[in-house]
């Protein structure tokens, strides 16, 4: 080993000196992208978003096909390294070289910066559409069959934007420039949340921009898939007007709307804050009292059933309201069943924490939705990692724990004239969730 390679100097243990410097070789950081592989083998989403994207390139001067470029996008965002820079690098990996069928050591590099860079520029609006639907319906197809009611839950959110993107506006709520994305996410039987489309959308957009197509397409693809399921728009009170409620009436689906206070609601819902006010003279600070009534606002088509939350938190009364056309629940479990969509927003801190999907740097705001896309898909191969870890301790693993625990792992590389070995750490502690995901996923 040349010695002089090794740079980097720690204190001595036991006598001796401990040296260390980027010198391994044929060595990843990331290993556990293999799992990752079999998601995608499974599921098959990289390749159906591949086949949605028409190649304007003359195909026998390519060195990167299309689907190369894609997985090895979505694989890196995987692992962390959401800025495409860092593929200057890890285009080198032997690890992501693997996962992309690519020979680990005698094979091409991946592609650089440059050429991701003009890929995600590449793309056109039909091509964006043809790929969104390719995850809706990979993800549709990914719930339980015994599904016989589907939350489809919607909430938008923030992406802050630090340079001339186009769309990229000034948003007075947020106080920022951004873009305003909207995330939708389908629950089977299974109650486990599963990312089904990211849409993202000018800075300056109003709550309900993009929602009614989006709404129409995933309804035609459940209607497909589950025929007889009853299925339920779940959002806030952003998305609670007589638009999105026509809307739902049109596609013949349910609703729960959280739904802005007025002087008419205040009055018919006057008892039940009465009451409230009276409970709080005898119980204190969290006494709550539920209530419904009926209740048209002009442009609705007719009377719709509202339910109220009536609480008074420091002395204060704060009633909340709720629009919904499920008739069966109690007003306190329709209620409970409102404050559901909370989960959502754990699985948007996931998107934009741990898969950092607010990077959206490009100038183009097409090439900024394929971002979200790439990202979007990220987010679906992990959550088929999620699914497999069924009966673990990680059952309830967010994407960071399961990249930091399951994905990062060093291995040794070596490629011989008839395998390729991956050689891990005999001491990784998660060896049997590593296997229990494995014979999931390749079973």
């Amino acid at each position: 080993m040349d010695n002089s390679k090794l740079d980097l100097v720690f204190h001595s243990i036991c006598g001796k000196r401990v040296v260390a410097g980027f010198d391994g070789g044929d060595l990843s950081s990331d290993a556990g992208l293999l799992l990752l592989s079999l998601a995608e083998t499974r599921i098959g989403l990289l390749k159906s978003m591949s086949q949605g994207i028409v190649d304007p390139r003359e195909q026998d001067q390519v060195d990167h096909h299309v689907i190369d470029m894609l997985q090895e996008r979505v694989y890196a965002i995987a692992s962390g390294y959401e800025d495409a820079n860092d593929l200057d690098v890890l285009r080198k990996d032997p690890g992501i070289k693997a996962v992309c069928g690519r020979l680990p050591i005698s094979g091409e590099n991946l592609a650089s910066q440059p050429t991701i860079s003009r890929f995600e520029n590449m793309v056109t609006r039909k091509d964006l559409f043809r790929m969104g639907m390719a995850v809706a319906e990979t993800v549709i197809s990914d719930l339980p069959g015994d599904t016989t009611q589907v939350i489809i839950d919607v909430d938008p959110s923030d992406d802050p934007c630090h340079g001339q993107q186009e769309f990229e506006f000034f948003n007075g709520y947020y106080d920022e420039h951004c873009y305003l994305p909207i995330f939708v996410h389908v629950t089977g039987s299974d109650g486990r949340q599963r990312l089904v489309c990211g849409l993202l959308r000018p800075g300056n957009a109003y709550a309900t921009k993009g929602l009614f197509g989006v709404l129409r397409r995933i309804v035609g693809l459940l209607r497909v898939r589950f025929p007889d399921a009853q299925i339920i728009l779940r959002g806030d009170s952003g998305y609670g007007d007589g638009n999105v409620i026509a809307c739902c009436h049109d596609l013949g689906i349910d609703f729960v709307l959280g739904l802005k206070g007025n002087s008419r609601v205040h009055t018919l819902s006057s008892p039940v804050q009465m009451d409230a006010c009276l409970k709080y003279r005898w119980e204190g600070n969290g006494c709550r009292e539920y209530g419904e009534f009926r209740y048209k606002a002009g442009p609705w088509k007719k009377q719709e059933r509202v339910v109220i939350k009536a609480e008074i938190t420091l002395g204060k009364l704060n009633p909340r309201f709720v629009v919904s056309s499920l008739q069966k629940m109690s007003p306190e479990e329709l209620y409970e069943f409102y404050c559901g969509r909370g989960e959502q927003e754990n699985r948007i801190k996931e998107m934009k924490l741990d898969l950092q999907s607010g990077r959206m740097s490009c100038h183009r705001f097409m090439a900024n939705q394929f971002r979200l896309l790439m990202h979007t898909a990220s987010c679906v191969l992990i959550g088929v990692l999620q699914q497999a870890l069924n009966g673990t301790k990680w059952a309830r693993s967010q994407v960071g724990t399961i990249r930091l625990r399951l994905l990062k792992i060093g291995a040794k590389i070596t490629e011989s004239y008839r395998r390729i070995c991956v050689h891990m750490p005999t001491a990784f502690p998660e060896k049997e969730t590593w296997y229990h995901i494995y014979r999931q996923l390749s079973g």
